[in-house]
């Protein structure tokens, strides 16, 4: 006899009741299929957020990480979210490390390996880790493209500029901003594959507000150009699985690099010779789950989260569907 029972959810917490938080816990609600809400963690108990997770019937507290660790439901959860701030999270990472939760990282914190799902999600799920870091909003816009590039040819450099509108920037990313230039930058070269990788986040005041709008320009050498812009193609559908609003605005540019132009300053010591400039335009348009469409740069850091949690979850899900089916008779 083999037991059909259908796995439970696997229950999830979220740190941070402010606008990443509160669009990542809209996102568990209603578009998951193998997560569901155990608690919404914030510590202004007049937010937004936690507001809306009581309407919701999601248990919460405005104690912070000490009132999740007191709830009654605690043991029941099994992966935790932080979308507070880089220094926040260092914290509550030290405070939830004797219980084994997850941590899926939404900080520039980087404490754990980075994770861009579509470029390396599938090698960290197979590690005993407790802590997996999203990098930051440009990092997960812009990486792929990196990746794809060097999927083809060698990146001996890359840089990437994110453009998101001022009003998608909250309190917790403007404090962050030097967290990101660093974060976005070690992930360039240790997830994209750049020997030396470079990052700059522009905060733009335009009314109305304009959507995020990111740009790659890699250096590379002599390479196959229509092969980089089949790759580039194949990852940006990829990554639209999980952010619809993600999309080329233009095609792939190629510029030849004269050799009296000094981007050798730009190069790591015996770097290979470079001899065109790759530029990739993007634009991610957000769903509007929660926070209003121009916010791309938050809704594909939540979309990820949500990604990575997923992919957890159902590796947990099968773990204990293979411990609890009974051998057949």
């Amino acid at each position: 006899m083999t037991n059909n029972a259908e796995p439970k959810k696997i229950r999830v917490a979220i740190i941070g009741s402010g606008n990443i938080g509160t669009d990542l816990m809209i996102k568990v609600l209603n578009k998951s299929d193998v997560l569901e809400m155990g608690a919404m963690v914030g510590i202004d108990p007049s937010s937004d957020g936690l507001a809306r997770a009581q309407r919701l019937g999601v248990p919460t507290t405005a104690e912070g990480v000490d009132g999740l660790i007191a709830m009654d439901g605690f043991g029941d959860i099994d992966i935790v979210m932080d979308a507070t701030s880089a220094k926040a999270h260092v914290a509550n990472a030290e405070k939830l490390a004797p219980f084994g939760k997850k941590l899926v990282d939404l900080t520039p914190a980087a404490i754990g390996p980075f994770v861009v799902p579509p470029v390396n999600l599938e090698e960290h799920l197979d590690d005993d880790l407790d802590n997996l870091n999203m990098v930051t909003c440009g990092g997960q816009a812009t990486i792929p493209m990196v990746a794809a590039i060097a999927a083809v040819t060698p990146v001996p450099y890359a840089e990437i500029v994110a453009s998101i509108s001022s009003k998608s920037a909250g309190p917790g990313t403007r404090a962050n901003i030097d967290e990101f230039t660093e974060t976005t930058s070690n992930a360039i070269e240790r997830v994209g594959g750049a020997g030396r990788g470079k990052a700059i986040i522009i905060l733009n005041p335009a009314e109305p507000p304009m959507l995020m709008r990111d740009t790659v320009l890699a250096l590379v050498g002599d390479a196959d150009q229509e092969a980089i812009r089949t790759s580039v193609k194949e990852m940006t559908d990829r990554v639209a699985e999980y952010v619809p609003g993600y999309r080329l605005k233009q095609e792939v540019q190629f510029t030849p690099i004269a050799p009296d132009e000094p981007v050798h300053t730009l190069l790591t010591e015996g770097a290979d010779p470079v001899t065109t400039k790759v530029t990739v335009f993007l634009e991610v348009e957000g769903a509007a789950d929660y926070l209003p469409a121009y916010a791309g740069n938050l809704d594909i850091m939540t979309a990820a989260a949500q990604r990575t949690a997923e992919s957890i979850a159902r590796r947990l899900i099968a773990a204990r569907s293979n411990d609890n089916t009974p051998a057949e008779v």
